[in-house]
Order: structure tokens, then sequence, then C-alpha cells
């Protein structure tokens, strides 16, 4: 009875709290000044100030009704449980399994602040907007003549007699860390050869100047050449004769790859430099990516660089974008409300980032110039007009020649500064080249600095002396937006170099290593915090002496394995078949020393006393959780043997939110008993494994237990084996033959149905949702939310794309389709299997060429609010086929759709009936989303895929893609290495609480200001407004994706340990972090000896931009937001926060001066990096 008290007590507080708060609120609306109006006269924008006020003053009421209920509902939790504690689920006759109510109750109440941001309607519209430029070109590929995807370029010869013309030739070599050769055998064959000729042929003339980019072969060239190499390498860094541009340790795809990867490979790249050269770097080069995300110039943004450049952009886009000399712009974010992301790009304006297409348009002549190509080499012009050597007899003629190019690509930009790249993949690797084009260039630019009446300056420059140059002519400082230059927000996919040639397949080719990325990714980010923890523990215990230090070795490995594999040639599925090979072996070898890493962390966490801590490395002190026999082989979960004594198992949860999951382990005997670490029972429940659809695996069980584990920690679980079978859930399986005869083999302990014909429809359901499937065929029918009375049709078929019967077919790049997917049909019916059981159920369905698994999870929170999907992909059968996932709803979408970029935000999309069907598609590395007035559905993702949405209501994913030949970018082969890849995915459905708002008495008074002739702030649907397009996940999707991306990690004690020393649960964190804070990373940085940690870390901190319409009740998780606020203080348990200092993205500069304060701060969508000392 006194618990009900204290629980009555304590409901009442919050809700007087509530209550205070929403006054407070309110009150802050009121006296809220009134919003920045881009235009518009007085009566409009106080008719906009007051529809805001209104909708805000709805927001409050809603968010009230809703803090109230979760009130209610929390004080009826916490009565239910203090009154009795049904400690297991249990089965009502012809019910479904029901869990008893959570021992702690979910309560979640967002701030109203938090909830503006996603609102937006700051800031100034851009001038460029891509998904408004896409809607405004025609894309109808007319000849340019010379330039044949642009126009004729003429200009005035006086044109430059006032401000002279100033030519910056940017030397360069674009060196693929893996492509057509591997990695070492690019840098054994070619890249060396390059750096030791590099540093030979600059220190002849310093007016030399050469650019680099790839830190990844760098550093593997300074380890092999001598100090007097190095102090050469210094000194041309220092005079500005050689330029380290961007700095990271590969160019990256920005299609497929996640922000973490490559916030990563940056910081690689960028700490190499400053430690080995003490260089920082300034400007952004990526010629070669196939497309570009905007996620992109805000990390570089965030590491103080200034300026950047871009190539592989859609033709068309780059035609319009020369005709109205918008090839310069200020690139900024589209959730961006002021100016604070802005960076200065540079596209370049022609095909390639060959010689051939960077002098100017006409590439016959530009030709001429790469003098690599002069008679009796190796390579030619295809255009049939060779070089030829530049001589005081023939200078005058081919200088005026190439000033013509010069002049008339400078008449595509705005300012009298050109770049003009010189160079292309592997260059300059012998010194007959460096002398063929420094020599012929410098004598055609002394001939033209010689001649006042030409006007122009032309010399060698890096990349920033271009940039420099420009701000100087423009008189501003480097990063500042120039006068009269366009700002633009957007993206820049999908990528078309000529005709209807998208670049669209590699957003799924070789989806078993874009999936094996992922898992590095999440093993990379999980050793990096607990590594960094157990280090900070050991220290301050003294016993750092005896914690193995050398795996930090290990970690700096896995950085640069993961790293190197988000080149644009590696997680595209690009590459050569020996390549991708190479690329495999290093990630499973770097995948198999972080277990290593997680497992002596996690030992030295949980071991109650740490004096008794002895690091054996021949016998670990935990067992992995999986092991995979071959770099192309998928994981094979550990089973854990049984014995008379309590086998101890230490579970990671890798999320810095506590988590009640179902985890997941296989045993040897159905006769189990779970325990916590105190002795307590939990409830898990018993199920078969099955090695096919009909045949179980003999003597081996899976145990799914329902464990609450702390926040990036540890927690302590025994297995036991008892006789007592009675206590034990079982799960119950229905198999259905349809009709094939097929042998059975029957597991011993699980009960099981078999039924020669196909199922009736039927369904699955748990607390929060229900889900119908077709007995048919095993797919999902219908979703229906608890509470709804009509449920939604989200029906999902397989589909198969063929391709073209032209020259032109699809390969590894291109997605070239012969039309409309059609329905998969495979030679037999599947066979369907149904189980069910207290803490999931699902179905699965065996097709020939695809096994898809749908589980609902029977959880209270996050786990039990979305489905879980899986495909298991086998198409090594297929010939020139692509398989596809559809989801069909009635969601009325129309033509848009969302979907992510790297993970970090979301990027509105509409399908463009003026483009073929392959234009429509966009990579997926996290998410995509359609949305109607009432429903947004969610497909979540833990690999990148190709995803689209081609009808009002659709939503679908490319699986993988099987295809024989090439598709002449220079590969040479075409995808047939196909695996057997598991895809997973969680489908989750949302109501949107917008939906209710036209029914409000202010939306109706809105609606008649609006009839009076007072337009609102917003046009057009409201998912897109065409002026500032943004778009947000829920808080809840946010979770679901982490709990998709970042999986528990389960690990058995090792069976030879006779007698287990005490373990305790490891609790890092001493308070929940809010809601929308995400710990990206906590690395330990390196010491001297880069072999070893220092005793610093960086800390890397995400504030998630989230949207509140969607409805939000009993999420499960118990933080809350904070307005952006954190107290890093006393966040570690047990540890002090020696230094806190706030630096750039890549810990390049300080940001500010380190203070004592630990009190932090970030805006919305930000990402912040502290160098800390923890002890």
């Amino acid at each position: 009875m006194k618990l009900k008290k204290q629980v009555t007590v304590c409901g009442a507080a919050i809700f007087c709290v509530a209550v205070f708060s929403l006054y407070l609120m309110l009150d802050r609306v009121q006296h809220d000044p009134a919003r920045h109006q881009s235009g518009g006269n007085f009566p409009r924008s106080q008719i906009s100030v007051l529809q805001n006020r209104i909708e805000q003053l709805e927001q409050l009421l809603e968010e009230n009704h809703e803090i109230i209920s979760h009130i209610k509902d929390s004080v009826l939790e916490l009565t239910a449980h203090a009154e009795g504690q049904p400690a297991l689920p249990h089965h009502p006759p012809n019910g479904s399994w029901v869990l008893p109510p959570e021992s702690r109750p979910s309560f979640l109440s967002v701030s109203p602040q938090d909830c503006q941001f996603a609102l937006g309607g700051k800031g100034q519209s851009p001038d460029l907007q891509m998904l408004a430029v896409y809607s405004l070109l025609p894309f109808d590929n007319q000849d340019g003549g010379v330039w044949k995807q642009g126009f004729d370029i003429t200009y005035e010869p006086n044109e430059w007699d006032m401000e002279p013309l100033q030519v910056f030739v940017v030397p360069h070599s674009h060196n693929d860390p893996g492509w057509i050769k591997t990695f070492d055998k690019y840098y054994y064959d070619q890249t060396q050869h390059i750096l030791n000729s590099m540093v030979l042929k600059m220190q002849e003339d310093p007016r030399r100047r050469f650019i680099w980019s790839e830190i990844s072969f760098f550093s593997k060239w300074w380890d092999n050449i001598s100090a007097q190499k190095r102090a050469a390498v210094r000194r041309l860094v220092g005079n500005g004769q050689l330029e380290m541009v961007t700095g990271g340790w590969v160019m990256p795809d920005e299609a497929n790859s996640h922000y973490f990867a490559m916030i990563d490979q940056l910081i690689e790249g960028h700490q190499w430099l400053e430690k080995n050269i003490g260089v920082t770097p300034r400007s952004g080069w990526a010629v070669d990516p196939f497309g570009y995300s905007s996620t992109m110039p805000y990390l570089l943004k965030r590491s103080n660089l200034t300026a950047m450049l871009i190539q592989r952009v859609h033709y068309a886009i780059k035609k319009h974008f020369a005709a109205t000399q918008n090839l310069e712009f200020m690139w900024r974010q589209t959730w961006d409300p002021d100016t604070s992301t802005d960076i200065f790009c540079h596209m370049m304006p022609f095909y390639s980032y060959d010689v051939p297409h960077t002098c100017g348009p006409d590439p016959k002549i530009c030709c001429q110039f790469d003098f690599k190509r002069l008679p009796g080499g190796r390579i030619n012009c295809p255009w049939k007009v060779p070089p030829r050597a530049i001589t005081d007899a023939n200078v005058a003629e081919r200088a005026q020649l190439l000033l013509d190019q010069y002049r008339k690509k400078s008449k595509l930009y705005r300012s009298k500064v050109l770049l003009v790249p010189l160079g292309d993949d592997f260059r300059y690797d012998k010194p007959q080249e460096w002398d063929a084009q420094f020599l012929n260039y410098q004598r055609i630019f002394d001939f033209l600095n010689s001649r006042p009446d030409l006007h122009v300056q032309a010399q060698f420059g890096t990349l920033s002396d271009y940039f420099d140059a420009l701000y100087k002519k423009m008189g501003i400082v480097p990063g500042m937006r120039p006068p009269g230059f366009p700002v633009l927000t957007g993206d820049f996919f999908s990528y078309a170099d000529r005709e209807d040639h998208y670049w669209t397949g590699y957003y799924t080719s070789r989806p078993f290593y874009k999936s094996l990325d992922r898992v590095l990714e999440a093993h990379l980010r999980g050793a990096e915090i607990l590594y960094s923890l157990a280090l900070a523990h050991a220290r301050h215990a003294s016993a750092d002496g005896r914690y193995p230090l050398s795996d930090y070795a290990l970690l700096s490995n896995a950085r640069r394995n993961l790293g190197l594999f988000q080149h644009h040639d590696a997680i595209t599925g690009t590459a050569k078949e020996a390549v991708a090979v190479d690329y495999g072996v290093r990630l499973l070898h770097s995948l198999t020393n972080l277990k290593r890493v997680i497992i002596n962390a996690a030992h030295f966490l949980v071991l109650g006393d740490k004096d008794t801590y002895h690091h054996d490395p021949a016998a670990p002190f935990l067992s992995m959780d999986d092991t995979r026999p071959s770099q192309d082989s998928l994981p094979e979960k550990t089973v854990v043997k049984l014995d008379t004594s309590p086998r101890f198992l230490v579970v990671f949860n890798p999320l810095e939110q506590e988590r009640l999951s179902v985890v997941t382990m296989l045993v040897d005997s159905p006769h189990v008993h779970v325990l916590s670490e105190e002795g307590r029972p939990l409830p898990f429940q018993l199920s078969a494994t099955w090695s096919s659809a009909t045949e179980v695996v003999p003597d081996v069980y899976q145990v799914s237990v329902l464990a609450r584990l702390p926040a990036l920690g540890l927690r302590v679980l025994q297995l036991h084996r008892s006789l007592d079978g009675h206590a034990t859930l079982r799960s119950s399986t229905r198999l259905y033959l349809h009709g094939r005869d097929l042998p059975v083999r029957k597991p011993e302990a699980v009960p099981l149905q078999v039924f020669p014909a196909a199922a009736d429809d039927f369904c699955l359901e748990n607390q929060h949702l229900q889900a119908c499937f077709s007995g048919h065929s095993g797919l999902l029918q219908s979703i229906r939310r608890a509470g709804e009375e009509q449920g939604h049709r989200v029906s999902s078929e397989f589909l198969v794309y063929g391709t073209r019967t032209s020259k032109d077919k699809s390969g590894a790049y291109l997605f070239l389709p012969d039309g409309e997917a059609k329905p998969y049909a495979p030679k037999n019916p599947p066979v369907v299997r149904v189980t069910e059981g207290p803490l999931f159920s699902e179905v699965a369905s065996y097709y020939e060429h695809v096994q898809t698994m749908v589980r609902l999870y029977n959880v209270p929170g996050v786990e039990g609010l979305s489905l879980d999907v899986s495909c298991l992909v086998d198409i090594r059968d297929h010939i020139n086929k692509e398989l596809a996932l559809r989801f069909s709803t009635d969601i009325e979408s129309d033509t848009t759709f969302f979907t992510d970029l790297n993970g970090f935000q979301i990027q509105p999309r509409r399908y463009q009936r003026k483009l073929p069907l392959q234009a429509n598609f966009y990579p997926m590395p996290a998410m995509a989303y359609i949305q109607d007035m009432q429903s947004r559905l969610t497909l979540l993702t833990a690999q990148a895929l190709g995803v689209s949405s081609l009808r009002s209501g659709q939503l679908e994913v490319i699986l993988d893609r099987r295809l024989m030949q090439d598709d002449n970018r220079g590969l040479g082969q075409g995808l047939k290495d196909n695996k057997r890849t598991c895809n997973r995915f969680r489908l989750l459905l949302e109501r949107r609480t917008t939906a209710n708002k036209s029914s409000g008495f202010f939306s109706k008074l809105v609606s008649m200001f609006k009839a009076l002739g007072f337009p609102g702030t917003r046009t057009g649907s409201p998912e897109v407004q065409d002026e500032r397009p943004i778009s947000f996940p829920s808080l809840l999707s946010h979770i679901t994706s982490m709990h998709l991306n970042a999986e528990a990690l389960v690990m058995p004690v090792a069976l030879e340990k006779p007698a287990v020393p005490a373990l305790r649960s490891f609790v890092p964190l001493a308070t929940t972090l809010p809601c929308d804070f995400h710990i990206l990373n906590l690395r330990t940085l390196q010491a001297e000896d880069d072999s070893l940690p220092s005793t610093e870390a960086a800390l890397i901190l995400h504030r998630k931009g989230f949207d509140c319409s969607l409805e939000a009740k009993n999420l499960g998780f118990n933080c809350t937001t904070s307005q952006g606020k954190l107290v890093l203080g006393g966040l570690f348990q047990g540890l002090e926060l020696g230094s806190l200092q706030p630096t750039s993205l890549t810990l390049m500069y300080p940001l500010g001066t380190a203070s004592n304060s630990t009190n932090i701060y970030l805006d919305p969508m930000e990402i912040a990096t502290f160098r800390i000392r923890l002890g």
C-alpha cells in the first residue's frame, strides 16, 4: 500500500510539473518575437505570425494531452506492477501471448522547443534548390557541338582588357585504392613511382605544383622512404608546391557510405597528416565519386575546410549551371537556419576530369595539350590529332589555341580566375611524363605571360592557390560568400554521364559486402567505446600495466580497413572480382580483431575484483558471439554447451540508451533456465533451429531471452541446465508444404504441426500491432496499429528486372532495365513456416531464390513497434536479372518519397515521369519513407541498397543484381560473383498527428484567412515545400534504426574456465542521455608511438533532428530531450572528466579555450567533437 501511495504522489507531482511547463510554454509562445519574414507586406507577415502561433498552440495542447495520457499509463503500470508481479508471459485460451506490464513505465515527453526545429521556417530560401532544378529542366540531351552535352561558347576578344584572365593549371594524379588492381598491387606497380618522381621533379623548379588526396597510399609510401625524403616532402608542403587536398584516408563514395565511416576515414587521414607532416587540409577534391551527397560539404565545413570541388554531376545539370554561371556556389544544408554550414563549391563543367575534358569545351583541342600522349607513347588522342612538343617555332600558335579554350571555359564562371586540372588516373608515374607536361606547359606559360596584349597570366597552382586567388579577386576572406554567388541546397543524385546511362546500379551492386561493411562499422564503434572505457577504468584502478594496450594497434588497423572500404570503387561494388575478395579479406580480418578487442575490454569491465584480471591472448576469457569461416560466408552463431555448472554470458549493448531487447543465443539442450546475475529467472522463449524450410538442426535450440541492457554497458546472464521442462516457454510452429512432397525432420522438444496444403490468410499480433499475411505466399498483406479500427494495406511482393537487349546493358555501375519489373515467378510454390511464441512470432517463406522472414516481437517498447524483415537472397543461377522487394500501400504519397543521405539526414525525392525508370532510383544507406497526411511508412535498412517509389503508395528496394557483362565504364567485368546475402530491414508504420489538425477550430480560422487572400507561409503539399524541402525521421524511427544497426553482442564465458570469478554487470553512464543525442564515437587517440594509446580520447556527439508530428505513445524509452543541453561532467560513472576541449570535427583545430565547465550545447543536426581525458 505504501508503494501505491508513493506512486500516486509521484504521478501527481509529474502532472503538476507538466501543467506548469505548459503554462510557461504558452507564455513564451505569446511573447515570441516575430520571425524574420522574407518579403511580404505588413498584413501578410502578421497573418503568417498568427498562423505560426496558432499551429504552435495546437501542437502544445496536443502534446499536453499526450503527456497526461502518458502519466495515466505510467501510474497504472506502476500500480499494477506493485500489486503483484506476474514475472512470465502467459497464454490465455484462444488468445495471443500476454506480457506482464513493464516494471519501469515508459514516460517520454518531448519539450515543444525541441519540436520547433523540424517545422523549419527560419532562414532565407536558397537561390538554387536541387528538387526545384530537377522539376525545371527538360533533360532533352541536345547536341551541343564540340562540347556535345553543352553549347557553343563565344566571347569578345577585349573582355579581359580591364581585368586579365588568371589561369591556374593544377597537376594531379587520381589514385584509386583498389579498382582494376588491389590496393597493394597499385602501390607497387604505380603509386610509389608517382610519389618518388614527385619528390625528385618538384625540387627541380620552384614554380611546379602538385596535389594529392589519398592518405591510405601516402602513408604506405611514407613508411617506406628515408628521413631525407620525408624532410623534402615537408619542405614541398611548407613552401606551397605540394598540397594535400581533402586529406581523408580515401576519396569516399558518397551514396552508400554511412556518416560514421565517412567521418572516421577523414579523422584517420587528418590525424596522420597532423602527426607526420604537420599540415591541415584547406580544400576538398572529389573528382571521381559517382554523384554527391550534401553530407560531405557539412563534414568538410566542420573540419575547417573553406572550399571544395566536385565533378561527376548529371550532364544536364552541368549544362544548366554553366549557362547560368552557377557552377560555383555556396553549398548549404537544407536544415541550416542561418549560414553556418555554407562552404564554397566549384563544379567542373565538362564530361570528365581527364586532360581532354578540362582545358576547355573542345576535347579534340584539349587532348593536344596532354603531353603524355606525344607520338611514340603508349596512349594517343582518340580525336586523331596528336599533341606536338612546344618549341620556339610553334609556341605562339599553340599558346593561342590553348588560350582560346581557357577563355571559353572561363565564360562559364563568374570570376576572371580559372581552374584547369591537369591529370588523370595514376598519372605522373614516370620521370619522362613529369618532363613532358611541366616543360611544355612552362614554355606556353612563359610565352603567354610575356605578351601583355593577351591579358592573361598563367601558372601552375594547387587547388588552394586557385581558391585563394578567387577570394582575393572578390575581396573576401577564405570561406566567406563571394558577392553575387548563389546559395545551393540539396544533393547531386542520381548521376548520368551520357544519354540515359544512370549510375544507379551501384547503389545495390555486391550487397554482401555492403552488409559486411556495416557489421564492421558497428563492431568498430562498439570496440572503440568499450576499449576507451576499459582503458580509463584500468588507469583509474592503476591496472593499465596489465591491460593489453596492444589492442590499440588492432583498432587502428580496423579504422584503416573500414576507411579503405569507403573508397568509391569498394563499397560501391565496382571493383574487379579479385579486388573485391581482397577488400573482403581485410574486412573479415578486422572484424575478427575487433571481436578480440571487445572481449578483452568486456572481460576487464565485468570482473568484480579487478586485481584478479589476467590477459591471456592464447585463452580469451570470453568466446565470440559468432564466426565466419571465410570472407564470403554468412556468420555462424556460437552454440553454448550446457554443463552441470552454470554458463555465464556477457551481453554488450552498443547503444547510448538502455534497451529492452530479445537477446538470442544457441544452446545444445532444450533443458535450460536463464537467470539474471542475481539469480532471478528471466522470461525466455525456446525455439527450434532450422537449417532449411523443413529440416531442424539436431541438438541445437534457440533461446531468446528478454533482457534489459544498460546503455553502452555489459549485462551478465546465467544459463543453467534444468530437468524441469514444464516452466519453459516453448514456441509452437506450423509448417505449410503447399502440396509439395518434402521430407520433414521434426524438432524433439518444440511442438510442430505439418500441413500438406497452403494456409488460409492469417495474422500475428502483439500489444502494438497486428500484421496479416497471405496464406498462399506467406508474404505480408496489411498492418493494423493498436487502437485503430481499420488496417493499412502494406503488401509485399518480389519482382525481377531484366536488362536491355541493345548494346548498352546493365553492369556494376549502370542500371539499364528492359522496362518495368515483372513478378518473380519461382518454379515451386513456397513452403511457409509460422512460429508463435511468448516473446516473438514469425513467418518464414521459402522461395527458390529468396527466403524471407517477418518477425513481430511481443515486447513493450521499441522492439515491438515495428516488423523485423529479413531476406536471404541467392540468385547465383540467374542471368542478367535483378531481384527487387516492393511494398504497396494505401498511403497517398503521390510522387514524393524520402531517402536518407549517409544515415545523417533526409532528402525529399520526387518521381520524375519525364525521366527513365532507372533515373528515379536513389541510395538508401539507412532508411526511406513515404507518407500522406495520416500515415508514414518507413523502411529502415541495415545495409545500403537502391530504392525508389515508382507509383503512389509504393516503396521498392533492389536486393541483389547478377549481370553477365561490363557496362563500358572501365571495369571490364560484369557482376557474377554473387554470394548468399542476408538483407535486414525494419518496417515501421506511424500515424501522423497532423491528420487531426484539419478538424481544429484554429485550422478553420487559418483556412478562412487564406480564403480571404492572405497566403500562409507554406506552399504546395506540406511534405515538400519548394522553398525549403526538409523532412526528419521521428525519434522512434531514429532509435529503431540504431537497434537494427547496433545489435547486442552475446559473449559466453569460455568453457575451459573451471572457476568463474565473480562477475558484475557494467553500467558506464551515471545519467540517461537525452533521446536526441547520439554518441557517434569515443575514440582513443594515438600516442607518439602510433601503435599505442594516449591518455586522450575524441568524444563525437550528434544531436539528431526529429519530427514530433508522428504519434509517440508507449515508446518504451526512458529518456527525454533537453533543448540541446548536456552535462558531460558526471556522465561516466566512476570516472573523472580530466579535461574537455571542443575541437573541429577531425580534431585539427581547437574551438575556443578549454574551460572548467562541462556543460555543452548542441544545435539540432550538429555533430561536435571534444578532446577529453577520462580517468
